[in-house]
């Protein structure tokens, strides 16, 4: 497998080393102008609103949001695409990475027909990966009722990544913190959040690797709150209009490089064989729309968890030291609806989660609270000092901990793998329970839910879910990792949501893939052990897994260079 370094991981290290070396020459524009704007004052008069309201009432629903997990990449594409052609009034879009491939574009051609039916579309990007090819989202910012900004963006041209990274080379500690939320937001009614990009590779239909995720569809009140946090972003002076950064003619030309490009290559379509049955075809790709109408909603107390974007400093900010607080919906909500003690405990968890300075920390002081079980899928996992000790706590009180994350090979970030291998042993001696996804198997396409497919063809799975699922009845799904970057330098947002229903479904799920899908790692006198997974036609080795020679070493090599911080 050959070895991939995405951006976010590594460069900050290599500008850190070099800063000595080169200075940026490129600037960021001043005295942009951000109009500001929100979300819809009411969410009352549209359709789905009505929808939902309907939904509510003959539920008979004791809380007023509904939840449905997303376990599967055609539920996951069709329930955006069932939002975008839904919509009447606005449309909010957030994301890390918006990736130029078959699937963005079909679901922004949609996005594209809504603004064109007068749905005011605002879309906010974290300005990093949006080069070349990836780039041609931000066309769109000249479309009618269509708005595009970039958050936290980097000096110069979108020709070449590497070229804006070494140009804003004297500015390493702003550009290594980025915006990692995902939110898809119609109406201010209903919404999208979890762990995807929009991409290919999160919906299925990658050709050299899909990642396997969860989201979550959120339905009433709880995504007023999702709106007011997106426009916390929208509004801050970090995100700026695209126009001030890159014009129309710059972007038509990185469309023309990127068609010439193409008309050089074979059609994907015609050099790809063809699906040989229906069921291949489903999992290859299926664009409907969900259908809202019959998706059942489970209704359960939420809040939202989200960093503030001053977690990102602005340079006016940087001398007080803003910290990067996270707020939520008012956790004591949930007891207005009764004083049983079911809804108390749910609020007392809210409350916990609110407390953290980021949501990760958060999330490890609700950790402190746990009385049985914790269940956690974090791709990119790097245990600092407090997620190990908060880990101890949990093991000293009886609490079981799993923990499913990467394998070497399943890792499309194989040097994050450096700073969790790094802790692996500690963490076993602790008692906590490892599990390490397969790369490569048979049985993946029913790992997280029958609804589709996690890989296509010969290509590899990788785990990119963060979830975290709490004695039974607590369900936390967001953006977040369990490492040190989440931790500290991105911004992340999460659902915490009081459900047994829904963590027994994603209990469930996971198990399965525990199971099924993952290896499985011990410390056996000393050594470590990575047991095959159920069913397979592997057998148990003292090795990584699958991983090549070739990665392993560079691997090796590269590993002490970079600190935990920096994975």
């Amino acid at each position: 497998m050959p070895l991939m370094l995405p951006l976010p991981r590594w460069i900050p290290a290599l500008l850190a080393a070099t800063l000595m070396m080169a200075a940026g020459c490129a600037q960021l524009p001043t005295n942009v102008e951000r109009p500001v704007s929100s979300a819809l004052a009411s969410a009352a008069g549209t359709p789905f609103a009505a929808l939902v309201q309907q939904r509510h009432d003959a539920d008979k629903a004791r809380f007023d949001s509904g939840f449905v997990l997303l376990d599967g990449p055609q539920a996951a594409y069709g329930s955006r695409l069932a939002l975008v052609e839904g919509a009447q009034k606005t449309l909010d879009l957030q994301y890390y990475a918006i990736h130029a491939d078959a699937s963005t574009r079909r679901l922004m051609m949609a996005v594209r027909e809504a603004a064109a039916r007068g749905v005011r579309v605002r879309i906010l990007i974290d300005d990093l990966h949006s080069t070349g090819r990836d780039a041609l989202v931000l066309r769109l910012a000249y479309d009618k009722n269509i708005e595009v900004r970039l958050f936290n963006p980097l000096a110069g041209a979108r020709g070449s990544s590497l070229a804006r990274l070494f140009n804003s080379i004297d500015d390493a500690s702003r550009i290594q913190q980025r915006m990692h939320n995902k939110l898809f937001l119609a109406d201010n009614v209903l919404g999208v959040t979890g762990g995807r990009n929009l991409g290919d590779a999160y919906f299925g239909i990658g050709k050299s690797g899909n990642f396997v995720d969860i989201d979550v569809l959120a339905a009433g009140p709880v995504v007023q709150d999702l709106s007011r946090s997106f426009d916390s972003y929208w509004n801050n002076e970090r995100a700026y209009p695209v126009q001030s950064l890159v014009t129309r003619e710059e972007l038509d030309a990185i469309r023309d490089k990127a068609r010439a490009e193409r008309d050089r290559q074979p059609s994907a379509e015609t050099s790809a064989p063809a699906p040989t049955n229906e069921s291949q075809r489903a999992r290859v790709w299926d664009e409907k729309p969900l259908d809202l109408q019959t998706t059942a909603l489970v209704w359960a107390p939420a809040v939202m968890l989200v960093d503030k974007p001053g977690k990102i400093a602005a340079p006016a900010d940087e001398a007080a030291g803003a910290p990067g607080l996270v707020f939520t919906q008012p956790a004591d909500a949930p007891r207005a609806n009764g004083n049983n003690r079911r809804q108390t405990a749910f609020a007392d968890a809210a409350d916990t989660a609110a407390g953290g300075e980021t949501l990760v920390e958060g999330l490890l002081q609700l950790i402190g609270q746990a009385q049985r079980d914790l269940l956690i899928i974090s791709p990119y996992f790097v245990p600092g000092p407090d997620m190990k000790q908060a880990f101890a706590s949990a093991r000293a009180r009886g609490v079981r901990v799993r923990v499913l994350t990467n394998s070497l090979a399943s890792n499309d970030a194989p040097i994050a793998h450096v700073g969790y291998a790094r802790h692996r042993e500690a963490l076993l001696q602790l008692g906590v329970e490892l599990y390490e996804m397969r790369s490569e198997q048979a049985g993946i396409s029913s790992a997280f839910g029958s609804s589709g497919a996690a890989v296509t063809g010969e290509s590899r799975a990788m785990l990119h879910s963060k979830v975290l699922v709490m004695d039974g009845r607590l369900l936390v799904v967001g953006s977040m990792n369990l490492d040190l970057r989440s931790q500290l330098q991105n911004t992340e947002v999460a659902l915490l949501i009081g459900s047994t229903a829904l963590s027994r479904t994603a209990t469930g799920v996971i198990e399965t893939t525990l199971r099924e899908g993952a290896w499985h790692v011990e410390l056996v006198d000393g050594r470590l052990i990575w047991r095959a997974p159920q069913g397979s036609d592997l057998k148990d080795t003292t090795i990584e897994p699958d991983a090549s020679i070739g990665l392993k070493l560079m691997l090796k090599l590269l590993g002490p260079l970079a600190p935990d911080s920096m994975l």
